[in-house]
């Protein structure tokens, strides 16, 4: 039967098991708190759901009501399930309640977070079901702690007319966690062993079942957060095992480009420098940099290329370049400041880095957002050659601050970075191709030797950086059209106006 089409918002359910700002680990819990508010801005209906945690802060749960409360069946059992809303940014969050699984002092790390999420999953279907203000056109789920959603609402759901007119998305944030668990789960709490195919599309060896192989099997849409990273997942180096997967599904697979929340990172309104600027008045920024380097010990010389990284000190990031070519950057006459925590031998090399090379090279090996943003705003180049990175943020966030990014072209650096063209003068930063350490240290000499004779150059590639787009606009949009195209008989609404 044709459907009728009309003109009206799509509605989606975002799912996701962190949300800035009640929750989060990391990049994943500032997708879901900023793509949402966004969508809605470009024509969507949406509604966001995660598990109410122990650890969301009191001043958030004062503000929750209660609107629901409901048994969400496990195999043999059911498990209690309470629905509480409220409203953040005009939009509509709701938690799901159960104090057994997520009454803990942290999101994940416990021996049962297959039990748990499973869990969830399993309540976001049957809320989808039940309650009236959470019916929608798209399930939109994240990772593999939603992962079973998709594969419950086509095993269990079906003939149910709310949940036969959903549509499902997954996107992959990092495919390296996918969720492996016995396969002892199948039958208890899943439910699914008597079910051939679902069985069957989990399984992932004799023992184990993988939650993100079912959605990446179930999903009508799959998604990830750069369109490199859309191809990478398709190469046995960056699939994680997935990647046979990810090349038959191709066509159903899409790389939109994260953005950043441009109002907490904006080098006109920092609370946390000590001078704001823009790129039309950026006096501001040379007096961060001299206040850096005071603050770090570093020679205070404006002249002197000022290099940071605000990273993870893990070989993904590409510590152990760094620490090859460390003493040829120092040589080329730049100085470097490092900012971050990780493994033993990357924060024992920073140690001796910082002890050997005096006010040239300083390391804090602490988390400390107030001096991250200030080494933003400070430093001239920004250092992140990633082994791999499906999108990244401190690119981004680095250019909004007309500090040049250097990076790997890899995922979305390699999306959102522009490599300097000296014949032409486009770009908005610096990158080089290989996991090579002398490849990288090249590059950052060319950096060096731009920023100190080339000024006229340099001083335009910080104007075109600072004039990239990286709002979450053009990514919500992009989303929107995916959601169209599997709700075709569904006329796009672009009014500005709430429904």
């Amino acid at each position: 039967m044709a459907r009728t089409t009309r003109r009206r918002k799509l509605k989606v359910l975002f799912s996701a098991s962190e949300v800035v700002p009640f929750s989060k680990t990391g990049g994943l819990g500032d997708v879901a708190g900023s793509l949402p508010s966004a969508l809605k801005h470009v024509g969507a209906k949406v509604a966001v759901i995660s598990p109410l945690y122990k650890t969301i802060a009191p001043e958030w749960r004062e503000k929750m009501t209660k609107v629901a409360e409901l048994y969400v069946p496990l195999a043999w059992r059911e498990a209690y399930c309470g629905l509480y809303h409220l409203v953040h940014e005009n939009v509509d969050c709701y938690f799901v309640d159960n104090e057994s699984y997520f009454g803990r002092d942290a999101l994940y790390g416990f021996f049962d977070d297959g039990e748990r999420f499973a869990f969830f999953s399993k309540a976001i279907c049957e809320v989808i079901a039940h309650v009236p203000e959470l019916a929608c056109d798209i399930l939109h789920c994240n990772d593999w702690q939603t992962a079973l959603a998709p594969v419950f609402l086509r095993e269990f759901y079906r003939g149910i007319p709310v949940c036969d007119n959903v549509r499902t998305v997954f996107s992959v944030h990092n495919v390296k966690f996918q969720g492996q668990f016995t396969d002892e789960m199948l039958a208890d709490p899943l439910g699914l062993a008597d079910i051939p195919a679902a069985a069957g599309q989990l399984r992932c060896d004799e023992r184990s079942i993988n939650f993100m192989q079912g959605a990446l099997l179930y999903s009508d849409y799959l998604s990830t957060v750069s369109p490199t990273y859309a191809l990478e997942l398709q190469m046995p180096f960056y699939g994680e095992g997935m990647d046979p997967i990810f090349r038959r599904r191709h066509e159903a697979l899409r790389g939109i480009l994260n953005g950043i929340d441009i109002a907490a990172w904006s080098p006109a309104n920092d609370p946390f420098t000590p001078a704001r600027f823009s790129a039309k008045k950026m006096e501001g920024k040379a007096e961060c940099k001299r206040l850096l380097q005071e603050e770090l010990g570093l020679e205070v010389n404006p002249d002197i290329p000022l290099i940071v990284m605000v990273t993870r000190l893990t070989d993904q990031k590409g510590m152990g370049l760094v620490s090859y070519a460390m003493d040829r950057i120092i040589c080329a006459g730049a100085e470097v400041a490092i900012l971050g925590t990780g493994d033993q031998k990357y924060e024992d090399d920073l140690r001796y880095f910082d002890g050997h090379y005096g006010n040239r090279m300083a390391a804090r090996l602490q988390f400390d957002v107030a001096l991250s943003h200030r080494m933003y705003a400070g430093a001239d180049m920004f250092l992140m050659p990633s082994e791999f990175e499906p999108c990244g943020l401190s690119q981004m966030i680095s250019m909004r601050y007309g500090t040049l990014p250097i990076v790997r072209e890899t995922g979305g650096l390699a999306d959102s970075v522009r490599p300097y063209n000296q014949f032409t003068g486009e770009g908005t930063g610096f990158s080089f191709a290989n996991m090579n350490a002398d490849e990288m240290a090249d590059v950052v000499c060319f950096a060096c030797d731009v920023y100190c004779n080339h000024r006229d150059a340099w001083d335009k590639l910080v104007e075109q950086a600072m004039a990239a787009d990286f709002s979450w606009h053009t990514a919500a949009n992009d989303y929107l059209d995916m959601y169209h195209w599997l709700h075709p008989e569904v006329i796009r609404y672009t009014r500005r106006r709430d429904w």
